[in-house]
């Protein structure tokens, strides 16, 4: 009955073999279990119908397997009216009482192969449905993100640069393909090489200090720390709990860096530039920087966007930012 959606044509099969191969049953499978009809089961043990029929009777009247949930009516090629079929279940229970090594065969090659891929291998294709399904989402949170605060009065002028970190962030869509290919692998997380001080922090900043004052871009405000607020954020990027790090990743503790820099205002003045100088600082350091082909992860232009995309952003918006950020340098 073509279009049925009970027709067995459209499941999976795999094919059981005898010890000698002398006998070949098709073991069908639908919506994640395996099914044959009585048929089947007769020929698979090499026993009468009749007798096969019995079984099934005895199992069904001892409840040892539920009948209602056990067999399913469905319709085959060539077969006028709905066929029974029996699950794994039912077929297993009929094998244990037939004391033919055959049936042994097939008990030991089920509860290897049959119910391995079951379990194991439908779980691992439900898990990786559920990865590239949250991924897909998380994409659109960032379009939606990065399409309202595109309209801020303080990007404007920064419409080109948030559209190639769309681009760049759009990456992510390829995971449905490589799903679909069974290609499918988790985010990178790259361990870090090299720790970012406190002392040489302030170094760096003393130093990007002097050559903007030289060229009159920045006041004597600028890089003025308050509350040690500067130590706290490198100390929170390194922290640990119960002897793991919070942040394990290479690609984490920058995106954090520069979250945090630029949101809690370590300076009196010059966080936003400070924030993006520490970031590729960082990265750089981690030989991160750059891709393969040598060219800027994130360039200057997109990653002042970057950089005021989170300043204008809520608190709420800290966990996607910190999703994009990742993203863009993990590539």
């Amino acid at each position: 009955m073509p279009g049925n959606k009970n027709n067995l044509q459209s499941g999976r099969v795999v094919i059981y073999r005898g010890p000698r191969n002398e006998v070949e049953v098709e073991a069908r499978f639908e919506k994640g279990g395996v099914w044959l009809s009585q048929a089947e089961i007769a020929r698979l043990y090499k026993k009468e119908r009749s007798v096969v029929t019995k079984h099934i009777n005895n199992i069904f009247r001892d409840k040892e397997v539920d009948k209602k949930s056990n067999v399913r009516k469905l319709h085959i090629a060539g077969s006028d009216k709905p066929v029974a079929f029996y699950s794994l279940d039912v077929i297993l229970a009929v094998g244990y009482r037939t004391s033919s090594a055959r049936a042994i065969h097939f008990r030991k090659w089920a509860t290897r192969i049959l119910k391995d891929y079951l379990v194991s291998g439908y779980a691992i294709n439900q898990k990786r449905i559920l990865e590239t399904r949250a991924r897909f989402e998380d994409l659109q949170h960032a379009i939606n993100f990065l399409r309202k605060r595109s309209r801020h009065r303080l990007l404007s002028g920064q419409g080109r640069e948030i559209l190639d970190l769309l681009a760049d962030y759009s990456k992510a869509l390829r995971l449905l393909e490589e799903y679909d290919k069974h290609r499918l692998r988790l985010s990178r997380k790259t361990r870090i090489k090299f720790i970012l001080k406190y002392e040489e922090a302030k170094e760096v900043i003393m130093a990007v200090k002097k050559d903007l004052t030289r060229r009159g871009k920045a006041s004597n405000l600028f890089g003025r720390e308050t509350d040690n607020k500067l130590k706290a954020i490198l100390g929170n990027i390194y922290q640990t709990f119960k002897g793991k790090e919070i942040y394990p990743s290479l690609e984490e503790k920058a995106a954090h860096l520069l979250y945090f820099i630029v949101k809690d205002h370590p300076f009196i003045d010059g966080n936003k530039r400070i924030g993006s100088f520490l970031f590729v600082y960082f990265l750089d350091r981690n030989d991160f920087l750059y891709k393969e082909t040598g060219e800027r992860k994130i360039n200057d232009n997109a990653l002042t966007a970057l950089t005021l995309l989170i300043a204008v952003s809520a608190p709420k918006d800290r966990d996607i930012l910190i999703k994009i950020i990742t993203n863009l340098i993990s590539r």
